[in-house]
């Protein structure tokens, strides 16, 4: 009877758990960021500093800084941060990065979700190419239900 009960109990918490795996909406609207890196820096062979500036749909003209870090010491994968600032017109924002990012061949994947000052939480999908020095982002919001 016990092993049953345990068995009920796991198979709710999983069907919970699956209940929530399809929450993330993502809306209509879809833009695309691309950027030039004016700089990258370390100052101790393990976190990397870079900046980008480029265009960005509605928010017009952007400027990016990130930190790259691999704490779990993957090599070819790990962690970022970053902030943004950008300008469309008079309309100012600014916004947290962060997500992880993968080496892929050549180029590096980005996978971030970002928090603006508009209250939107974006999710950006980018490809970097160090070598040829440009960031290209297709980037969606998620709709999350909430009120601003």
């Amino acid at each position: 009877m016990k092993v049953i009960t345990l068995v009920l109990i796991a198979c709710l918490a999983l069907a919970q758990l699956n209940a929530y795996a399809g929450e993330l909406n993502l809306g209509a609207e879809k833009f695309q960021g691309d950027f030039q890196i004016d700089s990258i820096f370390t100052r101790d062979g393990k976190t990397y500093e870079v900046s980008a500036s480029g265009d960005a749909g509605p928010y017009g003209r952007v400027y990016l800084s990130y930190i790259f870090t691999d704490m779990i010491g993957l090599k070819d994968r790990g962690e970022f941060t970053g902030h943004a600032w950008t300008q469309n017109g008079e309309e100012v924002n600014t916004a947290t990065l962060q997500g992880v990012y993968v080496k892929d061949g050549k180029v590096f994947k980005m996978y971030s979700f970002d928090l603006v000052s508009d209250g939107v939480i974006n999710l950006a999908l980018g490809t970097v190419d160090f070598v040829a020095k440009t960031m290209k982002f297709d980037v969606t919001g998620v709709e999350t239900g909430a009120t601003k």
